[in-house]
């Protein structure tokens, strides 16, 4: 969200302030002729800055002509980059702006829309890291070739010592400083902002996915290895015979003594209940194994 309200802003000022750059310089040439004394000259460059086609005419005190001199450089290579970056980072910055207003569900389908907004978010960081390294060295390059000390250097009359050479007014360059800061600013912001795109994208979901499942298949690891320790606890008594009918029997034991137990107490309730008792045939109950167990049964009149 950073990117859609601060990148387009930035990037329009550092490519105009950049691209609409104009310089100026003057200096003056004091001949010993009077007819060619105070000659100023004025030179006009700017943006792509190609200074090898700035020309200008200065005097030859020595006799009554004029020379065309050209500045030294050819800086629009870098110049050209680093506006062009900031003209696609802003046309970019409008198209996503208007993606995740009016297109939000289909930025999100499918989760196309986040990882390659991911990509060209860093492709942008990197080319702007590259355009304002180039841009500000390019820069001091152009300080130093419009230097107006630099300059007078190529005049020849100024070579004499005679002639008087002097420098009336300097380029002002607080503009161009402005354009390689806000470059510098957009490498801050679009770096930055990688962060919060590359939370929209499945890797940074799957990465916090991933701690819950493998909690999950520990828990399901530890609920297999107590079943397999029970089934393998338990196997040993279904293989062994003798512990098999001796468990049989004991419990047949005493259940038999529960039943008895049972029928002796409702024997006694029924004697203090009922006036007449009489005891029937025995009951056998029969149990897996074929293992018996007899005992009295208690039946009463009903009145």
């Amino acid at each position: 969200m950073c990117m859609v309200i601060f990148a387009p802003i930035f990037a329009i000022c550092a490519f105009a302030t950049c691209g609409g750059y104009n310089g100026h310089l003057q200096v003056k040439v004091d001949c010993a002729d009077r007819r060619q004394s105070n000659r100023s000259i004025s030179i006009d460059f700017g943006y792509p800055f190609r200074l090898q086609q700035v020309h200008f005419k200065a005097p030859l005190c020595d006799a009554k002509r004029e020379e065309i001199l050209f500045l030294d450089g050819d800086f629009s290579s870098a110049a050209q980059f680093f506006v062009t970056v900031g003209v696609f980072a802003f046309l970019y910055s409008l198209l996503a702006t208007i993606v995740y207003v009016f297109y939000q569900n289909k930025y999100l389908k499918n989760n196309r829309g986040p990882l390659v907004d991911f990509v060209v978010t860093v492709i942008f960081s990197f080319m702007w890291l590259a355009s304002s390294c180039c841009w500000a060295k390019t820069l001091s390059d152009i300080k130093t070739a419009t230097n107006p000390t630099q300059v007078l250097l190529l005049i020849s009359a100024c070579r004499a010592q005679e002639i008087k050479c002097t420098a009336t007014q300097e380029p002002l360059w607080s503009r161009l400083n402005t354009s390689a800061v806000f470059g510098f600013v957009n490498v801050v912001l679009w770096v930055g902002n990688i962060w919060f795109v590359f939370k929209e994208t499945g890797w940074y979901k799957t990465g916090q996915r991933y701690p819950t499942r493998s909690a999950s298949g520990k828990r399901s690891s530890e609920m297999r290895q107590r079943l397999y320790s029970e089934s393998s606890f338990d196997q040993p008594e279904e293989s062994y015979g003798p512990q098999t009918s001796r468990q049989n029997s004991f419990n047949q034991s005493k259940g038999g003594q529960q039943v008895h137990r049972q029928a002796s107490l409702n024997q006694s309730q029924a004697g203090f209940s009922l006036p007449q008792t009489y005891l029937g045939k025995p009951v056998i109950c029969e149990r897996e194994n074929k293992v018996t167990s007899q005992g009295p049964m208690i039946f009463v009149n009903e009145m």
